[in-house]
């Protein structure tokens, strides 16, 4: 039977020197009786962004992927506890999960996406160097962001298939630079925001190629990709998960869009019914399929 082998003092023997350097950030570790484990605030940089909630059931197999969890909040705001009911979720469901904050959006910090790819990669990084002692193999992820944290989770998954397995987007912008999406009234109100994601002035009749960089559906690769987006939802365009649809069925790449009549953006956060019936089934499913 699988069993943890460091119980409650996991990533603190051997580590210890880690631990000491995360003193002052609220480091803390649960341990439930059937071993389980919740450690919070772990540290993967010296930004004082740089943490991430670590969740481990009490037992699953060795080759189970890690859900790496990436919350939204327009790149700018946000912080993984706006994620914990699905990192709560899946550890009911007995999946491990990362749930992280990564650094957001600065102009005069000089921070843009770019940056908040690195924050993913160097917290895979750290986890692949502690993932022996939780028995689970390194480099094998799920990607599940949502919102801001969905276009992350599918730019970087995209660009990182030897790493992420699959990719969960729940409302995750996909285009920032198409013709489409040029010619939309939802890249009038979206540019201002996309442009500082990019850093690049957003230039409508000479795009710099930077917009393309930063889209994910410029950027497919061959990983499974699951999508949610409502048809109701001005935050993100409905078009915005209708043509990375497209896109992966084009190329003929495992996928699947949820797409939901009479939804808004993020329903998750106001539809229990959809949460429930239509949201968690579909995650819960992608990820064991």
């Amino acid at each position: 039977m699988k069993k943890l082998i460091l119980k409650y003092h996991f990533f603190v023997l051997g580590l210890i020197g880690f631990v000491l350097n995360s003193c002052n950030s609220k480091f803390r570790v649960w341990v439930g009786t059937n071993n389980d484990q919740k450690i919070y605030n772990l540290k993967y940089g010296e930004h004082k962004k740089q943490k991430m909630d670590v969740f481990l059931p009490s037992s699953y197999a060795e080759n189970s992927p890690v859900i790496l969890i990436l919350h939204g909040g327009g790149w700018k705001y946000g912080r993984k506890e706006h994620m914990i009911q699905i990192q709560k979720m899946l550890f009911k469901n007995n999946i491990p999960s990362i749930n992280m904050n990564y650094r957001l959006v600065s102009k005069s910090k000089k921070i843009t996406y770019r940056e908040q790819l690195e924050d993913i990669n160097s917290a895979i990084l750290k986890f692949n160097s502690l993932a022996p002692k939780a028995e689970l193999e390194p480099n094998n992820y799920i990607l599940l962001g949502e919102s801001a944290g969905g276009h992350l989770a599918l730019l970087y998954g995209y660009q990182n298939p030897d790493q992420i397995k699959k990719i969960i987007s729940l409302s995750g912008p996909t285009d920032f630079y198409s013709p489409e999406y040029l010619n939309s009234f939802y890249s009038k109100y979206s540019s201002p925001t996309v442009q500082k994601v990019v850093g690049e002035k957003f230039h409508r009749k000479n795009l710099s190629e930077e917009f393309k960089k930063a889209s994910p559906i410029a950027n497919i690769s061959n990983v499974p990709t699951l999508l949610f987006q409502g048809n109701q939802d001005f935050l993100v365009n409905q078009r915005q998960g209708l043509a990375l649809d497209s896109a992966l069925k084009a190329r003929d790449i495992p996928h699947k869009l949820i797409f939901m009549e009479n939804t808004g953006h993020a329903p998750r956060f106001f539809s229990k019914r959809k949460r429930d019936s239509i949201i968690y089934p579909n995650i819960l499913n992608w990820i064991k399929f």
